[in-house]
């Protein structure tokens, strides 16, 4: 018997999508009242964090405890990380030559003793962070639960990678803690259900707080760095992921409709975190192996972000036009080598991508950091761009090495793409839409 589809105003993506329109009519009109809504979508991103930990922490012990073998384990990261070292190369790369193509800070000619350092100061001081010390202690947590408290996603797959090899070594003894936790995933994406459905508040209130803070105008002044950063991405996406999908098999548009829902959302909320637990769930509704999504999906947050790479190389470029540095080959390599590294010390730090980059013109002196003042204002349309680059990015990720680790369901992903009805997910009822 076939199921009916709920009517248009049911979807999720629906709502979500009127949110946001209604969000930036009204910081539009009444920018004091849009700039005030920012708590909404603070509370909807920190509700969804707060859920994280518990998911990824589920999906990969209970993925890890179901391998036949403790060698898939490794084999998975390893086919993981190349995938990212690979693509978020290209993806700096791709910025790199963007720019010289575009050249959207040329002609501006701006004076650095002009800019004020003081507007970028925190970003600069939280750059520190990032450095590579400071990045793997970072990783190793105070207490085996405190990182299902926090916000780093590294160090809650670096317990749950490590509970789940001991779980596994366990045997027998350890059966019941495995059956134990099987039964908790479904309360736990059933409370991710939950706090989706308040995703259009969420997108309501971030989007009304954008518009009304900053206004829609403050983008002509930056309209050609912004344009191309967006066609950049939009072609990256279309052209280099959409190949990786043709020669695995899927069209990444199909991708793109199945996660359509997820990507409003992290549109609205310029956050792709927002998303994480609901595109963790459709993965495995696509055919993706509980493991593979368990892993790859939260190391990708963190080594994964082709949006971000592609916005520093450009924004570094684009300032040193813009105050008329000169910069050689030599200096363009050495750029594209430290944001190689100070990309991957961005998880869990808010407002990665614009940290990121002063920790990157902090090493290659030749750039003015007092340049990002010029791109300050801008900055948060760009990040709603790096957040859905990334998240699409991730998407393709988890798909890939789903079939190269021979972990892909290709009927299911086929069936989910095509917008055929869905099984019940994990917590009971029909995945988010």
């Amino acid at each position: 018997m076939p199921t009916s589809r709920p009517p248009f105003h049911r979807h999720l993506y629906a709502q979500v999508l009127v949110a946001i329109l209604l969000g930036a009519l009204l910081g539009h009109f009444e920018p004091a009242w849009g700039a005030a809504l920012k708590p909404l979508g603070d509370a909807f991103i920190k509700l969804v964090k707060m859920i994280i930990g518990p998911v990824i922490f589920l999906t990969i012990v209970t993925g890890i405890a179901g391998m036949p073998h403790l060698r898939s384990v490794g084999r998975v990261f390893v086919k993981a990380m190349v995938y990212f070292l690979f693509f978020s190369t290209l993806a700096l790369v791709v910025g790199l030559v963007v720019a010289h193509v575009v050249q959207p800070g040329a002609g501006m000619h701006v004076d650095i003793a002009t800019l004020d350092p003081s507007a970028v100061n925190d970003y600069v001081k939280k750059s520190h962070e990032l450095t590579l010390t400071g990045f793997l202690l970072d990783i190793i947590p105070t207490t085996l639960v405190s990182p299902l408290v926090g916000e780093n996603i590294l160090q809650v797959l670096f317990v749950a990678v490590l509970f789940g090899i001991a779980l596994t070594l366990s045997g027998e003894r350890g059966r019941p803690i495995v059956v134990f936790l099987d039964a908790l995933v479904a309360p736990v994406f059933r409370l991710v259900h939950m706090l989706m459905r308040l995703a259009p508040i969420g997108a309501f209130g971030a989007m009304a707080f954008t518009i009304g803070k900053y206004g829609i105008a403050v983008l002509v002044n930056l309209a050609w760095l912004v344009g191309a950063f967006y066609i950049t991405s939009l072609l990256f996406v279309l052209v280099v992921l959409g190949i990786v999908a043709r020669l695995c098999g899927f069209s990444v548009l199909k991708l793109v409709r199945y996660l359509k829902a997820e990507l409003l959302l992290v549109l609205g909320t310029s956050s792709s975190e927002s998303a994480l637990p609901s595109l963790m769930e459709k993965m495995q509704q696509a055919g993706c192996g509980k493991s593979v999504v368990g892993l790859v999906v939260p190391t990708g947050y963190s080594f994964n972000l082709d949006g971000t790479n592609i916005y520093m190389t450009l924004a570094a470029l684009f300032i040193a036009q813009a105050t008329d540095t000169h910069l050689t080959l030599g200096h363009q390599i050495v750029l594209l080598l430290v944001a190689m590294l100070s990309s991957k010390g961005a998880a869990g730090v808010t407002g990665a991508g614009f940290i990121t980059l002063a920790a990157t013109l902090a090493v290659v002196p030749e750039v003015p950091v007092a340049g990002m003042a010029l791109i300050l204002g801008v900055d948060r349309f760009m990040s709603e761009c790096r957040s859905l680059t990334n998240f699409i990015g991730n998407a393709v990720a988890t798909v890939v090495v789903a079939r190269w680790e021979g972990e892909l369901d290709r009927d299911a992903l086929k069936a989910a793409l095509d917008g055929a009805p869905r099984l019940i997910s994990a917590s009971g009822e029909p995945p988010i839409d």
